[in-house]
């Protein structure tokens, strides 16, 4: 993560698929913005006060990511992070790393690189190590 931002109006781009937002110029980086809500159906779309921009460094490429909200940042330890349980063989658990567990509350972890250099997304190109 390279930094969180409140949502600014975009730029639209034509042609582009729905889930792109558009872009905006950050300190004079073109940086695309995409709504993940859209992209994997979520329901209802809402921009609000709290709707940020989560700024992400990826292989390379610098994009945003719409979310509605962030009330922290916070580190897990290995011990933290729980095995992605087995599910229905119809959910598509590949980009998930795991389970957070953080007091009471459980978080999905996504591997948003994985995601990101996906075909579902086509945003990235695949990134190699």
């Amino acid at each position: 993560m390279q930094e969180i931002r409140g949502y600014d109006a975009v730029t639209h781009i034509a042609n582009s698929p729905e889930f792109i937002k558009g872009v905006v110029n950050l300190r004079g980086i073109i940086v695309p913005i995409v709504d993940l809500r859209i992209k994997f159906k979520l329901g209802n779309i809402e921009y609000n006060e709290f709707t940020v921009v989560i700024i992400l460094n990826l292989g390379g490429r610098v994009m945003g990511i719409v979310v509605d909200g962030v009330s922290d940042v916070i580190a897990l330890d290995a011990s933290q992070i729980r095995p992605v349980p087995d599910l229905v063989s119809s959910i598509d658990t590949r980009f998930l790393v795991g389970l957070g567990a953080v007091e009471n509350r459980m978080l999905i972890l996504v591997d948003i690189e994985r995601l990101m250099t996906s075909q579902e997304m086509a945003l990235m190109d695949t990134v190699t190590e």
